[in-house]
């Protein structure tokens, strides 16, 4: 039995730290999106590869899985995708990579896939690291024993890839024989219901019978088929999972002892056990890890200020550009005064963001970021959480939403349900722009000690303070939550190695591009209407603001200059989105906060890096012959109360910690109300977490005022 050559959907399957998705990377380069499976929040990874006959395929990157028997939701969906033969979303192909440092492991997948009798190729990858260890397995003969196709390959050099599009160019032949055959006990049941359903062989009926409630493209009367089959054959779930394990690893390690020839001497440690003594010490380890977050967060500002710098004056001389050269009336001002500062503010924060995921990257590709998660298991436990939410938490450092995606991995209810709702508390990247605005208006740059920058430090500090408030929230939230069940933290070491540096590229290129696009739209669409509402507002105040002022400034001697100023923020304050800010300030003048920042505070709960977006609209709305840079106006704002800047180190300390704390983001929101299937936690989140924020905020305000 063979299938059609012309393979145009391929599957990537795989174990985690197999390769899979480098060797997606390799395939597709930047050809490829991002998106979600129809109907549920999991990732999915699509992209395009030119073939050896010239067509174009489309690969699928999957959630790693480690067998069809699903623990997770990622897990689940990789299994309903080659369970379901009749969806349109079944592959025509599925490459199956395997880490070939551990095949005992890995083949176990491989035997399971092949059963269902789906076209598949197995990619043996790190092949290299196999010939250091100078081991070499005979690929004819666990080809022939296996009945699929075998290529060695190296997914982040490219070896053997050509070989690989080669054969899926071409028929496959599907396994004549199956790994697993049925228990007799359970032929009947899988026959009748092969025959009622009309599946393709007994092992794709007989996962039908073991794991009915886990394949959510069944239909109610095919659950009720299926029912009716259990209950007439007294079939339970799981009943043979256990001796099936036993009966497929007793092939793989037949298989094994029969195509590896190892060396006479084996070594007695590993380079990766050797650095793991150091990294993942109880006192080295730490301060290993403490290090590289310093050297991070120095990196994001000692690295980036030129380039953000230089952004921040482009945008300011082409808001004066377009105000100088363009008609003046609504349009040339909603362009110079919202829209390009909009699109200022969401660029000017690019070289920040890609630095910081370079660095998640490079810590995730060298297998360093596993050694963080073993290392700090021991930390969780203490708060009552599971080793397994320090991936969530770790995660959220870029973006809360997958980080909460994440937490699908945590069996136990009680521990996921904690990791939800503090995970938004450890500072995203969206918290990176008002925090390095505001960082660089009220703390210096100067050098301590000669080398380290005082912004970075600050910024570290930030970042250290979301960590410590998740731990202790988690404290609190473990005695509310009365249930005693844990569960523990169980995974596999990487094995360290250079990161790939294309890889780490297309890291970066594919999260800026998601910052730029999908905040950027929020951003900027915000920056409009915001413009809108600050340049128009009820009654003659817009119109006859000049006249207003004149009445009310008649005592005083301003200049030409002074004189459009107090124009520009008459018309601002008597706007509607100054009668807004006006309408919370009474809130948040506790705080050290005027209305122009209860604008911006009100703005950014659709996404917090709108903050800076609405300063640059706001501070742009003035003496047009002055648009200069965002910090620069910030800075120059004055307190009419004190007469002093308004951002003083109070005023600036006072927001940071705001900003910390505070669940400003809607979509977080949305994705914690659709993981926990209701409204109760999402809001019980909402409100412990702005009043967090407030309390602190006021106290911080307080003490240092």
């Amino acid at each position: 039995m063979q299938t059609s050559g012309k393979h145009v959907k391929i599957a990537l399957v795989g174990n985690p730290n197999s390769g899979k998705s480098s060797l997606f990377n390799y395939l597709t380069g930047l050809n490829q999106k991002t998106g979600n499976f129809p109907g549920v929040t999991v990732e999915k990874r699509t992209g395009y590869s030119k073939m050896p006959e010239g067509y174009q395929a489309q690969f699928i990157d999957l959630p790693g899985i480690y067998s069809l028997y699903p623990r997770s939701l990622d897990e689940q969906i990789v299994s309903e995708i080659l369970l379901n033969h009749k969806s349109p979303e079944c592959p025509d192909a599925i490459v199956v990579i395997v880490d070939a440092t551990n095949l005992k492991r890995s083949l176990l997948l491989v035997t399971q896939i092949s059963d269902l009798g789906l076209p598949v190729v197995l990619a043996l990858n790190m092949m290299d690291l196999v010939a250091k260890k100078q081991i070499s397995y005979n690929l004819v003969e666990m080809s022939q024993q296996l009945g699929i196709p075998v290529v060695p390959i190296n997914a982040r050099t490219g070896m053997g890839v050509d070989q690989l599009k080669s054969i899926l160019s071409k028929p496959i032949t599907l396994p004549e024989k199956t790994i697993f055959p049925v228990f007799d006990e359970a032929k009947a049941g899988v026959q009748e219901l092969r025959t009622t359903l009309d599946l393709d062989n007994d092992y794709e009926a007989y996962q039908f019978l073991q794991q009915p409630s886990t394949l959510g493209f069944l239909k109610q009367e095919e659950h009720d088929l299926i029912h009716e089959v259990k209950e007439k054959y007294k079939f339970f779930p799981g009943k043979f999972h256990g001796a099936e394990t036993v009966q497929r690893y007793s092939f793989i390690q037949a298989l094994l002892d029969s195509i590896t020839i190892k060396p006479a001497v084996e070594n007695k440690t590993s380079r990766s056990t050797d650095f793991d003594k150091i990294l993942t010490h109880r006192i080295w380890g730490y301060a290993i890890f403490f290090g590289v977050l310093f050297l991070i967060f120095q990196a994001i500002f000692a690295w980036a200020t030129v380039p953000m710098d230089f952004i921040d004056g482009v945008f300011a001389s082409l808001s004066n550009y377009l105000s100088e050269t363009l008609p003046d009336g609504p349009l040339t001002r909603m362009l110079a005064q919202g829209i390009v500062p909009g699109i200022g503010g969401i660029v000017i924060f690019i070289p920040q963001i890609a630095i910081l995921f370079a660095f998640i990257s490079i810590l995730e590709e060298s297998g360093y970021m596993a050694r963080v998660v073993f290392l700090m298991d021991k930390i969780m436990r203490k708060f009552g959480l599971n080793g397994k939410s320090v991936v969530p938490l770790i995660s959220g450092v870029a973006c809360a939403i997958p980080a909460i995606m994440a937490t699908r991995t945590i069996d136990n209810w009680k521990e996921r349900t904690i990791t939800i709702l503090v995970t938004p508390l450890m500072s995203c990247s969206a918290r990176l722009p008002v925090f390095t605005i505001l960082i660089a208006l009220i703390v210096p740059e100067d050098m301590v000690f000669g080398f380290f920058n005082l912004q970075g430090l600050a910024l570290m500090g930030l970042y250290l303070l979301g960590f410590a408030a998740a731990m202790l929230s988690a404290v609190v939230i473990k005695m509310l939550i009365k249930v005693k069940e844990r569960s523990y933290l169980i995974m596999e070491m990487p094995t360290y190695r250079w990161p790939k540096w294309s890889n780490v590229g297309y890291t970066i290129y594919d999260k800026t591009k998601s910052f730029v696009f999908e905040a950027g739209k929020v951003i900027l669409a915000i920056a409009v209407v915001l413009w809108v509402l600050a340049s128009y507002g009820p009654g003659d105040h817009q119109e006859n603001a000049r006249e207003y002022v004149l009445k009310e400034s008649e005592n005083l001697r301003l200049t030409e200059q002074g004189l459009e100023d107090r124009v520009a923020a008459y018309k601002l304050e008597h706007s509607y989105a100054g009668i807004l800010g006006k309408s919370i300030e009474p809130i948040i003048r506790p705080l050290g906060y005027d209305w122009k920042i209860g604008i911006a505070l009100v703005t950014s709960f659709a996404a917090r890096e709108v903050f800076v977006g609405t300063m640059a609209t706001i501070y742009s709305i003035g003496s047009e012959e002055d648009q200069t840079t965002i910090k620069s106006r910030m800075k120059a704002e004055i307190n009419p109360e004190t007469g002093g800047p308004r951002y003083t180190p109070a005023v600036g300390f006072s927001l940071l910690v705001f900003y910390t704390f505070a669940m400003q983001c809607m979509s977080t929101i949305a994705v914690v109300y659709r993981e926990t299937k209701g409204w109760k936690w999402p809001m019980i989140q909402l409100v412990y977490m702005t009043a967090l924020a407030y309390v602190s905020a006021l106290i911080v305000f307080q003490s240092l005022s």
